[in-house]
Parts: structure tokens; sequence; C-alpha cells
């Protein structure tokens, strides 16, 4: 892209725009996974949808190739694209909370930590992700779940409307009322359809929650593990717990005999009472399958819940994951999951399995696009490292434990666990036979496959 382009795009837009030759591009290129390294032709940071608009418009009058950055977090790295004008929203990194209402509006740039901070002041939030780090809209738009979901259901069952700039570079609203099909196709449906510039949530009550954090010896793994598929589904929907397989973190408020030590695990939020007693009543029958090597539990106000591991796997690590859903953990996923604890190859590398259950249960099957509503876990196996010379290591470790563990899940996954370079085939699992709907949407919305730097869902012929 020539300097007179670069110059023409930065006249159009009140945001900065970024080339190759100036100061503080290879910044704006960086996203959360380190091992993604690419280099867009030109970076377009948004100030509004204006720009964003002028942007699309831009993108289809060059023929430039177009990517769209939310919040950066994208494991797979699908944001950044080599040699594409990409189109980035960290500049509409804004929340307006209508406490009256209970409804939140917020910018396609905001952070989980935004929303979390500003809703948490009226004693609200939004059932969304467990990292204040995660970019609002990315995790939206593929489903969205969290600590909270089993009390309050998936990121999109609490989505009242989305504010689209189409492939066209025009302006709509998706909600119930206008535009219902594309409303239904970005609830799960991922980047397809266009930039979604700003999103309009249902608040729930949600202020201080009971955190508790169970550790166990690997060894009990089995054990854990048939206990917790019975226990968690059965419990009240209050309960939200997700399982583990980690290294102990050096620091508080693990003791140092257990710092790096291999374990099993729980993390759960109790949205139910938090004073002392009702903690031990809640977390009373952790040691049911074995004896924890370690069990806390604390009242915590929910944003600091949300940023508890954002110091421990900040921006700037390799990463590379997969994911898929499941309805049940059978004793062959047990051994799957016993052998690659054994074999962790970083500190950092994990496995988590989190509850899609309770409250994202009760919409019925076809009502969004996400199509897995009948999974109870969506699991995701995370290769971390700090080191770039691991990158192997870790991509071969979880590639390895998802070839051993998928003949035991439902065949589809969670779309924002899709590894970039798994087939087109996953797509399709992930959606069941809700994908002709979205190729059928994608044909009204986006009929020449301008966002395909996605998880991409074709548009249909014809």
């Amino acid at each position: 892209m020539g300097g007179t382009a670069v110059e023409t795009l930065r006249e159009a837009l009140r945001g900065e725009v970024t080339g190759p030759q100036d100061a503080g591009y290879d910044e704006a290129r960086s996203v959360y996974n380190a091992m993604i390294d690419r280099r867009p032709a030109v970076i377009a940071r948004c100030a509004d949808v204006t720009d964003v608009r002028a942007t699309v418009r831009y993108a289809r009058e060059s023929g430039m190739d177009l990517a769209v950055r939310g919040g950066g977090h994208s494991g797979g790295g699908l944001c950044m694209v080599d040699g594409s004008l990409l189109l980035d929203l960290s500049g509409m990194r804004w929340v307006h909370v209508d406490p009256e209402a209970k409804t939140a509006r917020v910018g396609g740039g905001a952070q989980l930590g935004d929303l979390d901070h500003e809703a948490h002041g009226f004693g609200l939030g939004v059932p969304a992700g467990i990292m204040s780090t995660t970019g609002v809209g990315g995790l939206t738009l593929g489903g969205g779940h969290g600590h909270l979901t089993r009390a309050y259901g998936l990121t999109i069952d609490s989505l009242l409307s989305v504010d689209v700039v189409l492939a066209d570079g025009s302006f709509v609203t998706a909600s119930a009322d206008e535009h219902p099909d594309l409303y239904w196709a970005l609830r799960g449906g991922g980047g397809n359809f266009g930039v979604a510039t700003s999103f309009t949530y249902a608040l729930h009550p949600v202020d201080t929650v009971g955190l508790a954090v169970t550790l166990w010896d690997p060894k009990d793994i089995g054990a854990v593990l048939r206990w917790y598929r019975e226990f968690l589904p059965a419990a009240p929907e209050t309960l939200n717990g997700f399982f583990a397989t980690l290294t102990v973190a050096p620091g508080p408020p693990f003791p140092e005999e257990i710092h790096g030590k291999r374990m099993c695990g729980v993390v759960w939020c109790s949205t139910g009472p938090v004073d002392e007693e009702e903690l031990v009543r809640t977390f009373a029958d952790v040691a049911e399958p074995a004896p924890p090597v370690f069990h806390f539990a604390t009242p915590i106000p929910y944003p600091a819940l949300q940023s508890l591991f954002d110091e421990l796997i900040p921006k700037g690590l390799q990463w590379y994951w997969r994911g898929d859903f499941f309805d049940r953990i059978t004793e062959g996923a047990i051994d799957v999951h016993r052998a690659f604890l054994e074999d962790l190859p970083t500190e950092l590398s994990t496995m988590h399995l989190y509850p899609v259950d309770g409250a994202a249960h009760r919409p019925g099957p076809a009502d969004t696009a996400w199509a897995y509503r009948d999974a109870v876990w969506s699991g995701v196996i995370g290769g971390i490292s700090p080191d770039p010379s691991d990158a192997d290591r870790i991509r071969d470790w979880a590639v390895g434990y998802w070839d051993a563990l998928h003949p035991h899940s439902m065949g589809g996954a969670y779309v924002n666990f899709l590894g970039a370079d798994e087939p087109d085939a996953r797509v399709r699992a992930t959606y069941r036979g809700h994908y002709d709907r979205l190729a059928g949407v994608k044909r009204t919305y986006d009929p020449d496959n301008v966002f395909r730097h996605t998880q991409n869902v074709e548009p249909a012929k014809g």
C-alpha cells in the first residue's frame, strides 16, 4: 500500500492511521497471542462509526483484504492478516450503563473489564468470560460463556441489539424487531456479517460473589471427574465451577509447598449468599471424591474475580488452543485427561471444562446461531509459554491432547476456541444444522464474503 493511499485514508478518518513506516506500527499490530506475528499493510484505528464506514468502503474500493480487530484476544489471530487493511476498534472503548432500565451499551473495542467495572457500580453485570482483558465483541459474537453462565446464560442470551456496519458501508441495528435474521446470526455466528460497532445488553444483579478454588492431587483426577460430572449439573444454578488441569502458580493464596506442583481442580463462583457460614455449606461436598490438597473460599467483588488471571497470563505469551463441546465426561475421556496432565509441557499450559448448562439450556436449540444448547461443557486445551522456542512443543501437546479427546466429544466446538489452522469442516460441525441458515444470512448481508478473515461461513450460492 503506497504512501499516497495511506494519506488518503488518513484524511478520511478522525482516528489514527498507521503504516509499516510509522513509529508505533509494531505495537499497533500486536495482539494478545505473541505466536501471531503478521504485518498488515495499514492499520486504521477507528474513532467512531463514521470512521468504520469509511474504512470498510475504502477496503472495497481499493480491493484490499479487510480484517477486523476488537479486543485483540483471538487465540487464532484471525484479526491479523498479512498485507491487509486492519480495521481496529480499540478507539471505540466505552460503556454506558442505564441503571433504571438495567441495560448497558458497549463500544465494539471495549474489554470485559470496562463493562464489569461500569456495571458493578450499579450492582449489575453480564455473563461474559473469565478474564477482564478479553474483548467484548469477539466473545459476544461467538456466544460467550464464563463464571455466570449457569446463573444467567450465555452472553448472547443477554444481548438486546447490535449496531453493525455492513460490507457495503451501510449501517443497521439488529434486534428482535429490526433485521431479526441478522440478529439471530450475530448471536453465535462470529464476525462473519459485518463490523459490530456497539452492543446493548440486559444487565443482571451481581455484586459480591463467592470465589472458591479447590485443588486435588493428580492421582485423584478420576475420582474427582466422576464426582464433578454428577455434582455440578445437579447443583443450584447459582453455583458455577470450571474444572482445570494445571501447574500451581507461585504466590498467594497457594501455600509454598504446592507451588509448581501439577494438580487438578475447580474454580468456583457462587452468586448465592456469600457470608462465611453459607460458603462453608456451599462447598461442603468438595472432600467427597478425595481430600483436597488445597481449598480456599472467600467473598470477592465480581470485577476482582474477572481479573484474577490477568497477571498470570498477560498479553505477550505464546498460545495454541483447541476446543470441543461435551455432553458427558466418559471414562475414556478421564483416561485422556490423566495422561495429558502427567505430560503438561509448560507451567502455564492447561485444560478447562466450562459449564454451559443451567440457564444456558433455557433458549430453544434454534433460537440463536449457537448450535449446542444441549452441551454441558465447553472444553479448551491451551498450550501456553512465555518462550517462543516452546511454540512447537505446546502446539504438539495441544493437538495430541485434542486428537485423543475428540472422539469423546459432541463433534463441534465453541467457535472462539477453534484454531485458525483447523479445516472448514470444523466450522460446519460447530454450527451443525444451522450452517445453511447462516450461509443464507451471509448471502444477504455479505454476498462477496468481505468478512472472510473469521471462522468463515461462506455465502450460500444462488
